[in-house]
């Protein structure tokens, strides 16, 4: 009998015996029945680590909000954005923009991170699973607001300019950790979390706010 099968008989009948008793199991009890079924479901594979599914402060607050259908409290949700605000880390070089052509290729690609990839491989950014981008591309995801025409619709004409750098600082720290600035974003954390690199959040960035990129035409 595998480990697998001896949690998914071992849960149920856990559950069983705690509704024997009186007061029937607490949320408390699925909780720590719903943590210890995942636990032992996943192993450590490849770059694939057990890091993955570890608690979250944030993560548990924002479910626990979702399940009760009312927004996260305003003050836990501003503890939650100041603490990944702190996050952000901001260009080495103090250039934002790389180049959007890689950037395009970057938001195509949805490989990366699972157990058969190499540590050293660099990632996709799966952007267009969530967001429309460029015009061209007509297979993209709704989950996130279309970003076509996104500098151009801020009126980013320079990305260099003083007027621009207010949007361009945002765009850089939503990409780096959305969190930082909703609390309960489930956009990925492509920069926080390691999923793109400084430089292909530069390409990214070109992308979106490039005057010559596709996104902006």
């Amino acid at each position: 009998m595998t480990k697998k099968t001896i949690v998914a008989l071992a849960v149920p009948a856990l559950v069983l015996a705690l509704q024997g008793c009186s007061t029937g199991p607490s949320s408390a009890d699925y909780d720590q029945m719903a943590a210890a079924a995942i636990k032992a479901s996943f192993v450590a594979r490849g770059i694939a680590t057990l890091d993955r599914i570890g608690p979250e402060m944030a993560n548990d607050l924002c479910a626990q909000a979702d399940v009760a259908g009312k927004p996260l409290d305003e003050k836990l949700a501003k503890q939650i954005e100041e603490a990944e605000m702190k996050t952000i880390k901001w260009p080495s070089d103090g250039k934002f923009l790389g180049d959007w052509k890689q950037g395009e290729q970057i938001a195509q690609s949805g490989r990366g991170m699972t157990w058969s990839d190499q540590a050293n491989s660099a990632n996709g950014g799966n952007c267009y699973n969530c967001h429309q981008i460029s015009k061209e591309e007509i297979s993209f995801g709704n989950l996130g607001p279309s970003l076509y025409n996104y500098g151009k619709l801020r009126g980013v004409t320079d990305p260099n300019s003083d007027a621009a750098k207010p949007i361009v600082e945002y765009t850089w720290g939503k990409l780096w950790n959305s969190r930082a600035y909703t609390a309960c974003s489930q956009m990925p954390r492509a920069g926080s979390k390691g999923i793109l690199s400084e430089q292909q959040i530069k390409h990214i960035m070109a992308l979106l706010l490039d005057p010559e990129s596709p996104v902006n035409k």
